[in-house]
């Protein structure tokens, strides 16, 4: 009997524009590629499909949507997706305004984002800001990143304003989550940031550098002395409350309750361990962390080499395998980087009809 599987893969940081101005379709590249040659099931996207330093146009949504357009094999609503820092509004605007409208993770603005609620392969429930769906015994938690009000100065005025922030909201619905269902399902969050000291880069001030001078400057990241550049390559803010911890110290104080924590920010290649950290590691209570970024060659170029991630479940089995997938040739062959296939138990097995 064939074994059922289920494929997910992961990707981020398109930067869509940035790469149109130098010829290049991040995000539609890599949907044509991955549907050809990964086979998928679903997909999530952890965000920064903006590549603006001041605030995300209109112009540049709907080249995102036309990029979204070279989905021949799935539909549009097959991506699931989060807000990233370069995907925020300006702090005097809705919040998340220019996300909502042309990516549009819940179906609330198909008119300008094409993404119909009822085409969803596996339903949603929530907002925006946070959400989940189940696939199997797979529940997904997805969170966005949002403006952080206590700042001097925002989006816009910062560029892209590095330093993840979440509400106090978004983290109690987070723990709730977990702990109303870890017991029977395989738990993954997702946020476009990792938590501290977890994957390459994610330390403090590992998102900068130092010039001749010993002064810090940009590096992965933007640096703006009135942002939080120490904390650029992390999600620092929780609820208003600066570097709190809150997601770390829950973690430690409950091992083995998330499987998966994704996401992306910091533009690598796949070899990179700054600050002595991989793309995937174990850390707090055990879970499992995974830079799946990024698909942009232009955004951060002494950096980017786009790649992304696809991640098996099989049915009966509690390994996942994850494997890395080159979409350009200039740092490795295009196509999977086989030695970088990991694989990981999981905290239970996965079931595909749940």
């Amino acid at each position: 009997m064939t074994s059922r599987k289920l494929r997910m893969w992961a990707s981020g940081c398109s930067h869509v524009s940035f790469d149109k101005a130098n010829g290049r379709e991040s995000l539609g590249d890599a949907i044509r590629q991955a549907e050809r040659d990964i086979d998928w099931d679903f997909g999530i996207n952890i965000g920064d499909f903006s590549a603006a330093f001041g605030l995300p146009t209109d112009e540049e949504g709907e080249e995102i949507v036309r990029q979204f357009g070279a989905l021949a094999n799935h539909p549009r609503e097959a991506i699931y997706t989060l807000c990233g820092n370069h995907d925020r509004n300006a702090p005097d605007e809705a919040e998340a305004v220019w996300f909502r409208k042309y990516i549009d993770p819940v179906g609330e603005n198909t008119g300008t984002s094409g993404v119909d609620a009822a085409r969803m392969p596996y339903p949603v429930t929530g907002t925006f800001e946070r959400y989940y769906f189940d696939v199997g015994n797979i529940r997904v938690l997805m969170m966005s990143d949002v403006n952080e009000m206590a700042q001097e100065k925002g989006r816009g005025e910062l560029g892209g304003n590095p330093g993840g922030v979440v509400t106090r909201e978004t983290f109690d619905w987070w723990v709730d989550q977990i702990e109303s269902n870890h017991r029977d399902k395989i738990i993954i969050a997702a946020h476009h940031y990792l938590l501290h000291e977890t994957t390459v880069a994610t330390g403090d001030w590992e998102g900068m550098k130092k010039n001749a001078d010993e002064e810090w400057t940009t590096d992965y990241h933007g640096y703006y002395a009135e942002g939080t550049p120490r904390e650029a390559s992390y999600l620092c803010w929780v609820g208003g409350e600066y570097r709190s911890g809150l997601f770390e110290k829950w973690l430690d104080d409950n091992p083995g309750k998330l499987d998966f924590w994704l996401g992306g920010h910091t533009h690598t290649n796949p070899d990179d361990t700054r600050g002595g950290k991989s793309h995937i590691e174990t850390r707090y209570g055990g879970a499992t962390f995974v830079n799946v970024a990024a698909l942009t060659r232009w955004f951060v170029k002494d950096h980017a080499m786009p790649h992304s991630r696809l991640f098996t479940f099989e049915d009966g089995s509690d390994r996942a395998s994850i494997e890395c997938y080159m979409h350009t040739d200039e740092y490795k062959p295009q196509g999977f980087y086989d030695e970088k296939k990991a694989d990981i138990r999981l905290t239970k097995p996965f079931l595909y009809d749940g």
